[in-house]
């Protein structure tokens, strides 16, 4: 998978005091499909080759290993819908929506649906429907759609052909109601046509930013679309659940500003100016100079972050992480007054502790990630655990916290060994290259425990 720098997916970050507008407005018509085209067909040793050559972990255990081979060709379709903005405003978002073909016993018949939830990408063009170069979902094609699968991947509000002129970064309402409206198009699309049948299976999964969009419009749609739709069960994967104690420990005094805090924090401040408003007066006020002349239109943009760093728009901190004090992003003020701020309000209205989901649900990730600290993960484990709701944590450096049986690939010697040989580059990696495979399979396996043939 692709560097941090070249900004592609897989990776995160990171009320009464809130002038919100609505996070849902009226309701998108029934289906919101727009248009669809076919954007690729991809036979299965397509993907098993394409696989190969983009993602591939270290050492012994090489993709196709966790992924196994694909059963099925692929039919990767290019949807446009209309869904809501913050305000909401009709606004048009688009999609992946892959389809399994072949003659294979699990590329017929009635099929469950995946809704997945991409990770953070710098990338303004970034489409789910073109998995020959975006290597998040080229993993989702090799190891869900390849396998049987229906897979419906929002690119979100922001991206690709999308209306919207930025991106509502981790707004929860906002981005679960983007991925209900793209699911309902997708199987709008999906009844005209005659080469895959959808089952009522439905599966939730994402991965980092996409583990925050996927619990919620699991949580969205138990609450308020449960006579449309219900969740077979669910995976967030490496997500910030528990925004504001992140943000607390990110811009504490003592704390430690996570790898990528300089790409999020330009995402969550406009994406919060423009939710809620007087998340900031004048972009100066929380833009150190010159990056209040670029931050707030910054992201999403097809410009390599290398170049941007390059052009003095962004700090020259190759990990990312010179968010404070000179040479930073953000004004030390700014930080100063975060404890009462309306960005804080605003973290805390976009966490996701405090509900209780009924379909089964597991969480997974890796306990050494610097990105997105595990400790989001465990919050949200320990908040469900306090109202009886028991979720397992797969935490890929706690070999006891995996599962074995036959339908899990056990990862936990796999994934040592790819940090392993990952040498001086893994805490880099780690996040956005070598947990995502691992998790997947996890998933996969827990999966396959709900699957039915019809």
């Amino acid at each position: 998978m692709n560097t941090l720098t070249r900004g592609l997916a897989c990776f995160f970050l990171s009320n009464a005091m809130l002038t919100a507008c609505s996070d849902g407005g009226e309701a998108a018509p029934a289906s919101g499909l727009l248009e669809s085209r076919v954007a690729a067909q991809h036979s299965a040793s397509t993907i098993d080759a394409l696989a190969g050559l983009v993602v591939g972990t270290a050492g012994s255990v090489e993709l196709q290993d966790l992924a196994g081979p694909a059963d099925c060709d692929v039919t990767i379709l290019h949807v446009v819908y209309e869904t809501r903005d913050p305000a909401g405003e009709a606004a048009t978002a688009s999609e992946g929506v892959m389809i399994p073909t072949g003659s294979g016993a699990n590329c017929t018949g009635p099929r469950p649906t995946l809704l997945y939830a991409h990770g953070t990408t710098t990338l303004k063009s970034y489409n789910t429907a073109d998995t020959a170069n975006t290597p998040e979902a080229l993993l989702v094609e090799k190891f869900f759609a390849a396998q049987g699968y229906i897979v419906v991947a929002p690119n979100y509000l922001g991206y690709d052909v999308s209306s919207l002129s930025y991106h509502p970064y981790l707004n929860a309402d906002v981005q679960a109601q983007d991925m209900i409206d793209g699911l309902r198009a997708a199987r709008a699309e999906l009844a005209t046509r005659r080469d895959v049948q959808a089952s009522q299976q439905l599966f939730i999964a994402g991965y980092s930013q996409g583990g925050h969009v996927a619990m919620a419009a699991f949580r969205a749609i138990e609450r308020d679309y449960a006579d449309e739709f219900t969740v077979t069960a669910a995976a967030p994967m490496s997500g910030p659940y528990n925004l504001v104690t992140f943000g607390d420990s990110v811009t504490s005094p003592d704390g430690q500003v996570n790898i990528g805090g300089t790409l999020f924090m330009p995402y969550m401040l406009t994406s919060y100016q423009n939710s809620y408003g007087h998340i900031y007066n004048v972009p100066s006020d929380a833009y150190q100079s010159p990056f209040d002349q670029y931050g707030p239109t910054l992201f999403p943009t097809d410009i390599p972050v290398a170049t941007l760093m390059q052009e003095g728009k962004l700090p020259n901190d190759p990990t990312f992480r010179l968010l404070f004090g000179p040479g930073g992003l953000i004004t030390d003020s700014f930080r100063a007054a975060y404890p009462n701020s309306n960005f804080r309000a605003a973290l805390q209205k976009n966490t996701l502790l405090g509900w209780s989901p009924k379909a089964p649900l597991t969480l997974c990730g890796g306990s050494e990630d610097l990105t997105v600290y595990f400790t989001n993960t465990w919050d949200m484990q320990s908040d469900l655990a306090s109202r009886g709701i028991n979720v397992p944590v797969w935490d890929l450096e706690d070999r006891k916290s995996l599962p074995s049986g036959p339908t899990y690939t056990d990862v936990y010697d796999a994934f040592q060994l790819a940090k392993l040989n990952a040498g001086s580059q893994a805490q880099m990696q780690y996040h956005g290259q070598l947990v995502p495979p691992f998790c997947f399979s996890l998933i996969r396996g827990f999966f396959a425990q709900y699957l039915t043939g019809g």
